[in-house]
Order: structure tokens, then C-alpha cells, then sequence
């Protein structure tokens, strides 16, 4: 049973998982996402095992599933999350995502690209990514899903997105890793945002990549791995059929053995019990600091 300390109301919700308290109304709404908890007189209010399932919702949609998918998957998540352990809250800058939302629709690239540089430059990837950027695509996600339209604008933004974030890797001075990590998309996987977000991130930190992309074969990730050496190897699986166990396991023997991180909500936790799996893009330049030594 909850207690009354531990429950959060839709604003302090919003703000730890990073997203509009309009986008968590229109969960509860349309999905029956909800907070559980009520007292009588009072608000409802949203309790630890409420908060486990809306982070679920929020990283499977930032992943790419539909949010009718993520909502599935979400309402059956069984467990909590410990609120003493959320340090980091996220204080959506509604005023930019309102704006970029409005230019994405009306297919205004320039205006999203200034927008987005200025952003990057004043709060960094990863501040960028979590208040604004996820933000904006759960929204595009979640019009897209009620109505069926829109298809194009989220083409767009995913394009615009990947050609800002590349900017940010394209040099690199003095970086203190002498081997580059590598970043795929693994199997048959073709996204590759996420990829682009981490790159980017790390750049920040002058931590030097190997951005092998989409539809990355183990063959080809083998190899890399031979040639270059690299401290950590970062896999990106959105659906389950190209999380194979295969990526992590059958690489070839190196000394020093990379650390492998996992991201992407196609990876089973039972069959990755001995790599890195982490859950956003904070916890995955974590694990790759550590594998350079910073």
C-alpha cells in the first residue's frame, strides 16, 4: 500500500518522466493510464507502481512503438519505482514544444532547425532530448495514433532531428578515447534516431564513435570489432525479433573485451543478464563513460 508521501500529483509526474501534463491526461484518457490512488475530497494522485508504468509508456514511444502498442504493454507492467531514487526532474519547456509542433505540421523545417540548434547549444543533447525533443515526438506519436494522419510530419522531424544531432559528431577534436565506440541498430532494425541522440550526447563529452546504423549484421558488427578495438559497443533493438542474443554473444574474443550496452525495448531481460541494459539516453552515456574511464 502506497503511502501518502510516495503519491505524486500530475504536475511532479510530468515533470520526473519528461513529458506535458496535457500528454499524461491524454493517456489516462484514451488509454486509462491514470493515477489509482484517491482519497475522497481530494485529487487523484499517481502512486509508485503508476509512475513504473507511465515510464514504461514514455520510453517504448520515444523507442518508436505506437502509443496504442506501449499502452498495451505498459497497463501490464507489474512492479514500482522507488521515488527517494529520481534525482533528475524534467521541466518540459511547453512554449518550444508548442512552437516546434505547430512548425512540424505546417512542414516549416527552417524554423525547427534554428529552433533546435539554439536549444542544443544553450542545454545541451541531453537536457535537449528529454524536455524537448521526447516531448515533441510523444505528441506527433500520439496525433498520428488517434487520428491516422500525419504520417508526414513525423518523416520530417525524424529527418530534421537525425541532420541537427549529426552535426554535433561531425569533429570531434582531441578525443579522449583512442578507440571509437561503436553504435548499431542491430538485425533488421531501421531505426536509428536514438542512435543519432547518443552520438550526439557524447560528442559533448568528446567521446569519438563508429555510427554503423541501421540493419547492422552481425558480420558486419564482428568485424568492426576486430579492426577497432572499441571500450564499449552500444546495440539498439526496437522489436523483439532483431534483439537476438547472438549480437552480444557470438562476437569475436578481444583483449580488452568491450562493454556491451543494450537499449531499445526489444531486448528480454532474461536473456541479456550479463550485459548492460540500460533505459534512457542519460543511463546508456553513463555506461559508456565508464567503459572509457572518464
Amino acid at each position: 500500500m502506497a503511502t501518502k508521501e510516495e503519491l505524486l500529483t500530475v504536475a511532479a509526474v510530468a515533470r520526473r518522466i519528461g513529458v506535458a501534463p496535457a500528454t499524461l491526461r491524454t493517456w489516462d484518457r484514451r488509454y486509462g493510464l491514470g493515477p489509482s490512488a484517491h482519497e475522497s475530497g481530494e485529487h487523484r494522485r499517481y502512486c509508485p507502481a503508476d509512475l513504473a508504468r507511465l515510464t514504461l509508456m514514455r520510453r517504448l514511444i520515444t523507442s518508436g512503438v505506437s502509443p496504442c502498442d506501449a499502452a498495451a504493454q505498459a497497463k501490464s507492467h507489474k512492479g514500482s519505482i522507488n521515488l527517494e531514487t529520481i534525482v533528475t526532474d524534467y521541466v518540459v519547456r511547453e512554449e518550444l514544444v508548442t512552437a516546434l509542433h505547430k512548425a512540424a505540421k505546417g512542414l516549416d523545417k527552417k524554423f525547427i532547425e534554428a529552433a533546435l540548434r539554439k536549444d542544443l547549444a544553450q542545454y545541451g543533447v541531453e537536457q535537449s532530448w528529454s524536455e524537448v525533443i521526447v516531448p515533441l515526438l510523444l505528441i506527433v506519436g500520439n496525433e498520428w495514433e488517434a487520428s491516422g494522419d500525419g504520417i508526414e510530419v513525423e518523416h520530417l522531424l525524424t529527418e530534421v532531428l537525425k541532420g541537427i544531432l549529426r552535426e554535433h559528431v561531425e569533429d570531434i577534436r582531441k578525443p579522449v578515447n583512442a578507440h571509437p565506440v561503436l553504435l548499431a541498430s542491430v538485425g533488421e532494425e531501421v531505426h536509428s534516431l536514438a542512435l543519432h541522440a547518443l552520438a550526439a550526447a557524447l560528442a559533448e563529452r568528446k567521446i569519438e564513435t563508429y555510427f554503423l546504423g541501421a540493419r547492422t549484421p552481425l558480420e558486419a558488427l564482428s568485424a568492426m570489432i576486430t579492426r577497432s578495438a572499441p571500450p564499449a559497443v552500444f546495440l539498439w533493438a526496437q522489436l523483439s525479433k532483431n534483439a537476438d542474443p547472438k549480437f552480444f554473444n557470438d562476437i569475436p574474443a578481444i583483449r580488452p573485451m568491450p562493454r556491451m550496452v543494450l537499449g531499445g525495448p526489444g531486448w528480454s531481460h532474461v536473456d541479456c543478464q550479463d550485459v548492460s541494459v540500460v533505459h534512457d539516453i542519460s543511463d546508456a552515456v553513463a555506461e559508456i563513460e565508464r567503459a572509457v574511464g572518464l
